[in-house]
């Protein structure tokens, strides 16, 4: 996936961590709760922040 990206896309976009899921959570409106996404997957990294320029 990285090796794909790195031909079509800005270095500073190539995502640090990828993760195949089977399903994301939704709200009954029937939208993706990133705030979930986001807060799972520092758990399971064991990230404190998310960390910008």
């Amino acid at each position: 996936m990285r090796e794909y990206c790195k031909g079509q896309i800005a270095h500073y976009k190539i995502p640090r961590y990828i993760r195949f899921v089977d399903s994301f959570p939704m709200t009954v409106t029937g939208k993706i709760q990133k705030f979930l996404i986001r807060q799972r997957m520092k758990e399971e990294l064991g990230l404190d922040e998310a960390k910008t320029a």
